[in-house]
């Protein structure tokens, strides 16, 4: 059994020649039975019986020629938004290109191509086309081995049920390997689905951005698509990533995760404690935060926020008279005569007054506590507070410097501004396509910070989303994932799929991610997140090793030949000895050098559980061809199954 297993296609097709011995045989037994020179009864039931063989012999041949000929591979192949239309017919299916599940004895036959030169086996790819297969090799020009497509002459339509992306997707693959052109197809299923699509792009790819667009000049409304690009705010929406939340502290921990790490945390907490102070103060004054206020308050003192908090309380708690009370009256005139301290420049003489009353003559039952840490920030050292603040401010001044304060933190009431404000909220409800361009070769640092900010503001959407129900499917897209990664993008892979957030990840390297949360073990653990892996092109051990332990391994079959000889002292006397021995050892699935040998748009998958496949995405051109109108759906956004509108 063990031995009928085994298969060994790289060869010359000898069963030819048994083939054509048995077509002569049926020829002369057909010949002499019409001669008569053997009689009919028994020459044409030969005849027949060598015409069987000669059959069989010949569809053993043709299919180690068919198996050879494959071994061009396939070509790279550009296909219209029309035609990918075609292969997206079922909404609950997503197409991943064409190719074919990755079985054992594929593997077998690539482990045993590593043992030979395959440009000594190829046969014309005519001869697929001959035999109806689709035949398209791979030109030498092209980048990688055809072969590794090519150990199966039968490719197929690749679909995978919808349900199963809920757990998230990695894809992995060196530069120009083809991870923008998987993201394309990926990205314009999504948009034709009716999803609500957010992609976040830190290099600014035209060609992804292009196709993005036509996907929605094809499936959805006129204005759906938006953009907004750091260079260019001129030609994009101002997003106000602090306009959704549900308690006030939510804020504050956005403005943490976008914080660089410490060792002890204590400047991390520090910050967050300085920012939702002013957070509470705003609240108070019925003013809404964003990142210009904040920075404002935290960099310039939280003096005017805090004089504005205490006015408000006084009339509350104390009446419209409260400035003629004796005790205030008596700390006003003591504050104007300059009997007071004074904690910093930034201080009035009433505040001086305002804050002695509230710490000297307000009992603790009247007090709250937004104004007693306001108050302990007033008191606090100006100079130390500056100091443990020191991460936060640089942060903050990248997010309100130049253009980026109107664009981060829109003002309303600006009616220079024509510029649309969105959120997550508004993108969510109305069912937009948001392409962020992050910008991150000329400003890596800004882009780094943008991109943290917006994850952290779309994963407390997520909490609300999960809180609230009646949500819509969003399917986040995150290239070069390395540059934004942090902890509230960790969570929404983590939890996202119960909230209705589909994401995809591209990174290149393993390597990349590990420097960025700080060992490989942190990016370990934030990528077993990701149920299904795509891999593509990739030239880095660590990131290859990665790889082919996800795929598993397999029984692979190796035969073992040993020929000996000898000859003893005694004339004439000799011996020889051949043997076979056929072993079988469990390695890996995919061979993790193969992967640095894969061409562009190739990939290897392990999708819906650890179903393998081996496929290849074809280049979509945005430009090719007219807008389709009859494959146009409806452009309402796709609502969760089993969720309310």
């Amino acid at each position: 059994m063990l031995v009928r297993q085994y298969e060994m296609p790289w060869r010359p097709a000898y069963e030819a020649y048994a083939a054509a011995t048995w077509l002569l045989a049926t020829a002369f037994f057909a010949v002499v039975g019409v001669l008569g020179h053997l009689p009919r009864r028994l020459a044409l039931p030969l005849a027949l019986c060598c015409f069987v063989w000669g059959i069989f012999r010949g569809a053993q041949a043709l299919r180690t020629l068919v198996l050879r000929a494959s071994l061009g591979g396939r070509g790279v192949q550009t296909i219209t938004t029309a035609e990918l239309a075609r292969w997206c017919q079922q909404p609950d299916q997503v197409f991943l290109g064409f190719g074919f599940d990755w079985r054992p004895v594929h593997a077998q036959r690539l482990y045993e191509l590593a043992k030979v030169d395959y440009r000594q086996f190829t046969v014309s790819p005519r001869l697929l086309a001959w035999l109806g297969y689709d035949s398209h090799p791979q030109s030498d020009a092209e980048i990688g081995l055809p072969y590794i497509h090519g150990v199966e002459p039968k490719e197929i339509p690749l679909h995978r049920p919808l349900q199963n992306f809920e757990g998230g997707t990695l894809l992995v693959g060196t530069t120009q390997s083809g991870k923008g052109v998987a993201l394309a197809n990926l990205i314009t299923q999504a948009v034709r689905r009716g999803d609500v699509v957010i992609v976040i792009d830190p290099k600014n790819s035209r060609r992804l951005k292009r196709v993005t667009q036509r996907a929605c000049e094809d499936w959805r409304a006129p204005d759906t698509f938006l953009e907004f690009h750091p260079a260019f705010p001129e030609t994009g929406v101002r997003l106000d990533f602090t306009f959704n939340w549900q308690k006030p502290t939510e804020i504050a921990s956005r403005i943490q995760s976008i914080m660089p790490p410490d060792t002890a945390g204590a400047f991390s907490a520090f910050g967050w404690d300085a920012v939702n102070v002013v957070v509470q103060g705003l609240i108070e004054l019925e003013e809404r935060p964003n990142l210009v206020k904040l920075t404002k308050y935290i960099e310039g003192g939280i003096e005017p926020v805090l004089e504005g908090t205490l006015r408000r309380h006084y009339e509350r708690t104390l009446g419209a008279n409260w400035r003629e009370l004796p005790e205030m009256k008596k700390l006003l005139h003591d504050a104007h005569r300059g009997n007071l301290k004074r904690p910093s420049e930034a201080a009035s003489a009433d505040l001086l007054a305002f804050v002695a009353y509230y710490e000297h003559h307000v009992a603790q039952s009247r007090r709250n506590k937004v104004l007693d840490a306001q108050v302990r920030t007033f008191r606090h050292n100006r100079e130390h507070y500056q100091k443990i603040t020191a991460n936060l401010l640089p942060v903050l001044s990248m997010l309100t410097s130049g253009d980026l304060g109107p664009s981060l933190s829109p003002d309303p009431f600006d009616a220079d501004d024509t510029r649309p404000i969105m959120n997550f909220e508004k993108i969510e409800r109305a069912g937009h396509v948001l392409y962020m361009c992050l910008d991150s070769l000329p400003d890596p640092s800004v882009a780094t910070a943008i991109g943290a900010l917006a994850l952290a503001d779309l994963a407390a959407r997520a909490g609300m989303r999960y809180n609230l129900g009646g949500y819509r499917r969003m399917s986040l897209f995150v290239d070069e994932v390395s540059n934004v990664i942090n902890q509230p993008l960790i969570e929404i892979l983590n939890k996202g799929a119960e909230g209705g957030i589909f994401t995809t990840c591209a990174m290149q390297t393993l390597a990349d991610l590990a420097k960025r949360l700080g060992s490989e073990d942190a990016a370990r653990m934030a990528l077993g997140n990701l149920n299904n892996l795509i891999a593509l092109r990739s030239k880095d051990r660590p990131t290859q090793d990665f790889v082919v332990e996800t795929f598993g391994k397999t029984a692979i079959h190796t035969v073992r030949v040993g020929l000996s000889s000898g000859a003893d002292a005694h004339l004439g006397d000799f011996s020889s000895s051949y043997s076979t021995q056929l072993t079988e050892s469990f390695e890996e699935m995919v061979p993790a050098d193969v992967l640095g040998k894969l061409p562009n748009l190739q990939y290897f998958a392990s999708v819906s559980g650890g179903r393998i496949i081996k496929g290849r995405f074809p280049i979509l051109d945005p430009d090719a061809s007219p807008r389709t109108a009859a494959l146009r759906p409806a452009s309402r956004p796709a609502l969760i199954p089993g969720q309310a509108p």
